[in-house]
């Protein structure tokens, strides 16, 4: 496999945890990787080189140019035998990595830059890409490398079958197992028709959860045979989708999902279970925006 993984780059805590990830992604995937600061000041019209009454290694430019030959220097203690680059890129970090995701194949961020608000599990860039990113978008937190399998959410939609396929590529690199979770209750699952055409539709709870595992059965089919060394348990939950996933989420290594599912608002580029993971799973967050758009 060849291709791009980028990361944004600026300082924090939760920064250096993505480039750790985004590291070990493009080690796995055979990918350069690009890390990128988005560096606002030039818009801003500040002085950007050192102050005349400073040393000469002062001012904006050469800190930004710092924080990435320090981010640069981790990515390469974590994967030394990955080509990387580094770019100081001018605007705002919401369109720099919306224009960079564009030629990568994942795009990897911290949960809240040296921006956030303190109490805020994620930042807005990281909500931003995961609605507009070209590509799947990864977020991290500080927690270092995770054990466990991944757990991918399934409802049905064309967004959960991208989510899917990103999952058993994830899995088959990581040699990591597959938690296919889709939960479900009397009030969000299709109803089946009756038997009788005569008679009206009947909210039955077996017949409910008969379908659901189907449906679950469905999405899995053919995915298993092309990757056949990624262990698969299906999961079929009658009960709330995010505390299902947030559960789920405390003993994996990745949370995978679409970034809209079968009950999104037409207009809405992120759902409501989506928005929900980034701020409250325990373990990092990969969004997926529809099969087509999955790399």
């Amino acid at each position: 496999m060849s291709g791009l993984v980028v990361v944004g780059v600026d300082g924090s805590a939760s920064s250096l945890a993505a480039v750790e990830a985004a590291a070990r992604e493009a080690r796995w995937r055979g990918a350069g990787l690009r890390l990128v600061h988005a560096f606002i000041w030039p818009a801003m019209h500040v002085p950007l080189g050192p102050s005349p009454l400073g040393p000469p290694e002062g001012g904006l430019r050469n800190m930004a140019e710092r924080l990435l030959a320090e981010a640069e220097e981790h990515a390469r203690t974590v994967a030394p035998e990955v080509d990387v680059s580094s770019a100081v890129v001018t605007g705002e970090p919401l369109t720099v990595l919306e224009a960079q995701s564009r030629a990568a194949e994942l795009v990897v961020v911290g949960s809240r830059g040296m921006g956030g608000f303190v109490g805020l599990m994620v930042g807005s860039t990281a909500v931003h890409l995961a609605a507009h990113g070209r590509c799947p978008v990864l977020v991290v937190r500080e927690q270092g490398e995770r054990t466990g399998p991944i757990v991918v959410g399934v409802d049905g939609s064309s967004a959960a079958a991208g989510a899917v396929d990103f999952a058993f590529v994830e899995a088959a690199l990581r040699g990591a197992d597959i938690v296919a979770l889709h939960a479900w209750t009397t009030w969000n699952a299709p109803m089946p028709p009756p038997q009788d055409e005569a008679m009206p539709y009947a909210n039955e709870p077996q017949a409910l959860k008969a379908r659901q595992e189907r449906l679950l059965s469905e999405v899995l089919t053919g995915r298993q045979e092309k990757y056949p060394g990624v262990s698969v348990k299906r999961e079929v939950v009658q009960g709330g989708t995010r505390e299902a996933m947030i559960e789920a989420s405390r003993t994996a290594q990745l949370l995978v999902l679409g970034a809209r599912g079968r009950g999104g608002f037409a207009g809405l580029l992120l759902g409501s279970v989506s928005q929900a993971m980034l701020h409250h799973a325990h373990c990092p967050v990969a969004v997926v925006r529809g099969a087509a758009d999955s790399r």
